[in-house]
């Protein structure tokens, strides 16, 4: 099993929105980001947990947790020309953007970058470092662990 963090804008998708959601699932689409799309494509599993994370938002932070529930297929929004995810490029034969299915498994305490930042047992975990942009990060067994009991 593998563990990972995934950032949604609460405007666009909260963790409420998830847990409302029929089956409290939903693709994870619209990644056009290469090594995110490898992170989905290539490395998640089923049943891999994720920390939801909330960004571009007055306080980000940890939302959240969910599972990955279906395995990376096509992300149709790329063959769609009315959408804002649609990559001209890409075909049904020759896809290039993949998304996964997560589903919700409960809404936690917010855990800011602010306090995460703060434990030094978390210093290289990937969302904290300068410069990361990434919408989908691994997390190391222990950094979960670590986040997990503080919850």
């Amino acid at each position: 099993m593998r563990y990972w963090l995934i950032k949604s804008e609460p405007s666009k998708l909260n963790i409420d929105d998830l847990a409302a959601m029929p089956g409290k699932t939903t693709p994870w689409f619209g990644i056009r980001n290469y090594q995110s799309r490898n992170f989905m494509r290539v490395q998640m599993a089923l049943n891999d947990l994720v920390f939801f994370y909330h960004s571009c938002c007055p306080q980000p932070g940890i939302v959240g947790v969910a599972e990955v529930t279906k395995l990376a297929y096509p992300d149709a929004t790329q063959f769609d020309i009315k959408s804002r995810y649609y990559d001209p490029k890409a075909t049904t034969q020759n896809p290039r953007w993949f998304n996964v299915e997560i589903t919700f498994i409960k809404k936690t305490r917010l855990v800011t970058i602010k306090e995460l930042r703060q434990y030094p047992a978390l210093a290289r975990m990937r969302i904290l470092q300068q410069g990361n942009r990434l919408s989908i990060t691994p997390v190391d067994p222990a950094e979960w662990k670590f986040i997990a009991g503080i919850l």
